[in-house]
């Protein structure tokens, strides 16, 4: 009898199958499909960052370099300016405080010099992104720096699907970031 059941059952969703229709994606006018907005998950925060990470070691890898480990104090740094772009309606490395990056990784207390900062204004997932940002010099750079150490990565995503990417990398080892410990 369970037998019979399950064939039936079986049959049942295989015929479903077959009838289920999918939704071709829409295109634009070069015949490629559109981008769809990336939403990113309540809860899939660390699972993105590890991606990330994973992503970047593994290039940094193919180019010989040592690889960066996630740093706390520069996910802070990161995450604050994300929102604070965000709030500014502009990508650019500035805070609407007039804070630099360098003003930035100093508040959160981040102790190594400051490698570089990379930002993004998209609809992209993280991959994507890191995808662009390799096709550029200068964000390529501050990803592949072999002095750095240090990832801080964070982004702040708004209700109509715009994500705000930031990407800072730090070298520990290396002299404080100019100016630190002189007075504001």
């Amino acid at each position: 009898m369970q037998r019979r059941s399950f064939l039936v059952i079986s049959a049942a969703l295989v015929t479903a199958a077959c009838g289920a229709t999918t939704t071709a994606p829409t295109l634009g006018p070069d015949g490629k499909p559109l981008p769809r907005a990336y939403r990113i998950a309540p809860g899939s925060g660390a699972k993105i960052e590890y991606r990330m990470l994973d992503s970047v070691n593994a290039l940094r890898q193919a180019r010989g370099v040592p690889p960066l480990s996630l740093n706390a104090k520069l996910n802070a740094a990161a995450a604050t300016h994300s929102r604070d772009m965000s709030v500014q309606n502009r990508p650019w490395h500035f805070g609407s405080d007039g804070s630099s990056p360098i003003d930035r990784v100093q508040r959160v207390g981040y102790t190594g010099r400051l490698v570089g900062e990379n930002i993004s204004e998209t609809y992209e997932t993280e991959l994507e992104t890191l995808a662009a940002w390799m096709e550029d010099a200068p964000t390529r750079n501050v990803i592949l720096d072999e002095s750095a150490r240090d990832l801080g990565f964070a982004w702040y995503q708004e209700d109509n699907g715009k994500i705000w990417w930031t990407l800072v990398t730090g070298a520990p080892s290396l002299a404080p970031t100019p100016g630190e410990g002189l007075p504001s």
